[in-house]
């Protein structure tokens, strides 16, 4: 996948894989890397995801990690979640041969499912993993599939309390699922809707400070 690449100093031995939303690309989060000022070079990829019919946008194309297929809970693209979550597999082992001895897979809504989906059943240790105004997809799998080596990775999940596009109780749901399977989630609703605010900023930078040192 093409890729935007930061790097915020020389020597990165860490790396963040940052999925975007539906419709957005890779440019959506670059404003992200200053704002977090992280202390260690780190570097920032933020790949764009494929271009697709998006059946709740009336069959329009646009770059979409998955089909959407309605508003809320109900069947899943599961053909197109796994083909995404191939894709991302692929990056994060480039990120290895690259060097990386800490990888943090981040997502904001669809991209946040994404990086739910694929690091709970990557088959290599994770530093941690950010869920930002998103939800677990394929939740019934996600028991059978999972990795040993993830089994308890950190995970911070963020949430828009007003959020009208994925409403929180469906975060919420997801946030009680994996608690109960064992992860260790932080958890962080905010008085904002389907957005990044300033205090969640800080507060991703204070977690990514914790799994990346």
């Amino acid at each position: 996948m093409e890729a935007v690449e930061i790097n915020t100093g020389p020597g990165a031995e860490a790396a963040i894989v940052w999925l975007h939303g539906l419709g957005a690309d890779g440019h959506d989060f670059e404003p992200i890397v200053p704002a977090l000022s992280l202390a260690r070079p780190v570097r920032f990829v933020f790949p764009h995801a494929p271009v697709r019919a998006v059946t709740i946008n009336q069959g329009m194309r646009m770059r979409a990690w998955y089909d959407i297929l309605q508003l809320g809970p109900g069947p899943e693209d599961e053909s197109g979640i796994r083909a995404s979550q191939r894709l991302v597999e692929e990056l994060l082992e480039a990120e290895k041969k690259r060097g990386a001895k800490r990888i943090v897979l981040a997502g904001f809504s669809q991209g946040g499912a994404i990086a739910l989906q694929t690091a709970l059943r990557h088959g290599e240790r994770l530093a941690g993993v950010l869920a930002l105004s998103t939800y677990l997809p394929l939740a019934a799998a996600v028991d059978g599939e999972r990795s040993v080596a993830n089994r308890d990775v950190p995970i911070f999940m963020a949430h828009g309390q007003h959020d009208e596009i994925i409403p929180l109780s469906r975060a919420e749901q997801s946030r009680q699922l994996l608690e109960r399977l064992g992860y260790p989630v932080q958890w962080k609703a905010y008085p904002m809707a389907h957005a990044v605010c300033p205090p969640e900023v800080a507060d991703m930078a204070r977690f990514l400070g914790e799994v990346l040192s």
